[in-house]
């Protein structure tokens, strides 16, 4: 987990800070409420929800210039996330532990069945309060900013989120959850079929695998993985396929030369001869 502080004195009228955390892996509508009063007025009590949607709709912004998908919101990660900053704001704990649990094992106390769960936490606080969208926009450039919150934001595989923002009583501090996921019902599936009358061998992203004669193998991933066949590395003229969902790679021997065939779902054969 890394975290980043940033604090800041203004004119010695307020106090401002930033805090954000993330990790790799999960209440009702927390109520809106003021900060600590500003010295020359009253603060500004920024409205929680809609600075949660403005948090969800940044994100997706931001991963549509990055040239990413976009992310669904999604009902049990919305809970496991409005529980979570509900817990931090109350307690003052500040860490992805904080309540003894891992963020995938709230979300599957959600009910979430997942394949990846991500997070990423932060904190703000200034004695002068926050405007609503100033608020929102503090949490996704602090994240944005950090490699690590950065790459939770973008990853490529996950397609569901939930997001929260709460207040403590106490400290008058803003608490923000992100909580990203794939379901399970999203694992990637597709067949390795070795027709040949030899025993393959293959490469599916840093695992070496074998395969023996006549045999299929299944494979399910949540995220997807480079497929090698380690022939065509020894003739020096790699090949390699992205399998998606319901893709079978065939491989199959004719007149001494191996042959592997994509059938993609739903479409035709596709392949190439390999000599071995």
């Amino acid at each position: 987990m890394a975290c980043r502080a940033i604090f800041a004195i203004h004119l010695g009228l307020y106090l401002t800070s930033t805090i954000v955390c993330g990790q790799v892996a999960g209440a009702s509508e927390p109520a809106d409420s003021g900060a600590h009063s500003q010295v020359d007025g009253k603060a500004k009590s920024p409205a929680l929800g809609e600075a949660t949607r403005l948090i969800m709709e940044g994100t997706n912004r931001f991963r549509k210039q990055e040239g990413r998908g976009e992310l669904k919101s999604q009902q049990q990660l919305v809970a496991t996330a409005r529980d979570f900053a509900d817990f931090l704001a109350r307690t003052e704990k500040f860490s992805h532990e904080a309540d003894g649990s891992e963020p995938t094992e709230r979300a599957k106390k959600h009910d979430y069945a997942p394949c990846i769960v991500a997070e990423n936490i932060a904190y703000e606080y200034n004695s002068a309060g926050f405007e609503t969208e100033d608020l929102a926009r503090r949490f996704i450039e602090g994240w944005k900013k950090s490699p690590g919150h950065r790459k939770n934001m973008l990853d490529p595989d996950v397609l569901e989120a939930g997001m929260a923002v709460a207040q403590s009583k106490e400290s008058g501090k803003y608490y923000a959850v992100q909580v990203f996921g794939r379901p399970r019902s999203a694992a990637i599936e597709f067949s390795v079929v070795n027709e040949s009358d030899a025993k393959i061998e293959y490469r599916l992203g840093d695992e070496d695998l074998s395969l023996e004669p006549r045999v299929t193998r299944t494979h399910q991933q949540c995220q997807a993985s480079e497929l090698r066949f380690a022939w065509t590395e020894a003739e020096g003229k790699p090949e390699s396929f992205q399998p998606g969902q319901g893709d079978r790679f065939i491989v199959t021997k004719e007149q001494g030369k191996y042959r592997v065939s994509k059938a993609a779902a739903g479409q035709g054969m596709t392949g190439s001869f390999l000599r071995r």
